[in-house]
């Protein structure tokens, strides 16, 4: 018998609102027979929704949270004032129920993160950091950490982000050494700011990682590196530039092909299209948890859901262990 797996899914909180994110369920469901659901939302709309699509009953359970904490709530707040949110009540159950292993959200970033803090810290409580997982031109993929988490870092702080992406990368996709790079202005080990100088002989010294030494931003996603270190201020912006620069290209390219009516130009621009648009390939992982909550874009469609539901499959299937004990900063 094939084992069985079951997400959490917040319907809340994304501007597509909840329908959505069940119908991404529902997607999700049809093509991963191993997979059942959690739905955290309005219990009524949810069943609605369910009956609407087909959703097999025994696959999709349905967990009541009346509440929401929206993008203009304070973080800190939230999370101890709106325990009745879809968020929080997904993250408690996440964090008491055994048969849940990972976790899908679109809501408030900060909250996403002070919540899975206060619900899924250790022991010993870390600093978490965000990881987005992005194409790379070799074919596979770059672990960017950190995404904007924490914009003023401390050297102990990126080298724990190494541990982190390391282990996402080596649980997730089977890669035994992942390559660990760090984000700097020139690829020499005297290039950077005091923040790269400091991290990079810890990051040297420390022969459980496989570092390979500074990357340039042109290289970010050359596929140089299986994960690109950094703060979250400088992968923040690494992130967005990106997605700006792919989304110009799109545009300037389905442009062409209306102007010349060319259909191979549209073949190319519709090839493109799977391989760079980001939005569709989830979110950000939150790192320093013992499961994984991933925070998916706002305006998250039922592909991304689609995508982030086989992302936490595969770290299932591959028995990841987050190691949150590993520094304590």
């Amino acid at each position: 018998m094939e084992q069985k797996f079951r997400i959490v899914i917040d319907t809340k909180g994304g501007d597509n609102g909840p329908s959505v994110m069940v119908k991404g369920a529902a997607l999700a469901l049809e093509r991963f027979p191993q997979l059942e659901v959690l739905l955290a939302g309005d219990e009524r709309l949810i069943q609605e929704e369910c009956e609407r699509l087909r959703m097999p009953a025994q696959r999709a359970e349905i967990l009541d949270a009346p509440g929401e904490i929206t993008n203009f709530d304070n973080p800190a707040q939230a999370v101890y004032g709106k325990t009745d949110s879809s968020l929080l009540r997904s993250l408690d159950a996440l964090s008491s129920r055994d048969d849940l292993v990972g976790m899908i959200t679109c809501g408030n970033t900060g909250a996403a993160l002070a919540g899975a803090m206060r619900y899924l810290s250790g022991e010993n409580r870390v600093r978490p950091a965000l990881a987005a997982i992005l194409p790379a031109q070799s074919g596979g993929f770059t672990c960017l950490v950190d995404t904007g988490a924490t914009v003023d870092c401390t050297a102990a702080m990126l080298h724990h982000f190494a541990h982190l992406g390391s282990d996402l990368m080596r649980d997730m996709y089977g890669i035994k050494a992942p390559r660990v790079g760090l984000l700097s202005n020139g690829t020499e080990p005297t290039k950077g700011n005091k923040l790269v100088k400091e991290t990079y002989p810890l990051l040297s010294a420390d022969e459980s990682l496989h570092f390979i030494g500074n990357i340039e931003g042109s290289d970010a996603l050359s596929g140089a590196c299986d994960v690109l270190v950094c703060d979250g201020f400088a992968g923040n912006q690494v992130l967005k530039v990106t997605e700006g620069t792919a989304k110009r290209m799109m545009t300037d390219i389905m442009r062409y092909a209306k102007k010349t009516n060319s259909a191979e130009v549209e073949r190319l621009f519709t090839h493109l299209m799977g391989v760079y648009d980001i939005g569709s390939l989830g979110g950000a992982v939150i790192l320093g948890v013992t499961k994984p909550v991933v925070k998916a874009r706002g305006n998250a469609d039922e592909r991304a859901v689609v995508s982030v539901s086989e992302m936490l499959l595969n770290t299932a299937q591959h028995k990841a262990v987050f190691d949150i004990n590993r520094n304590q900063l």
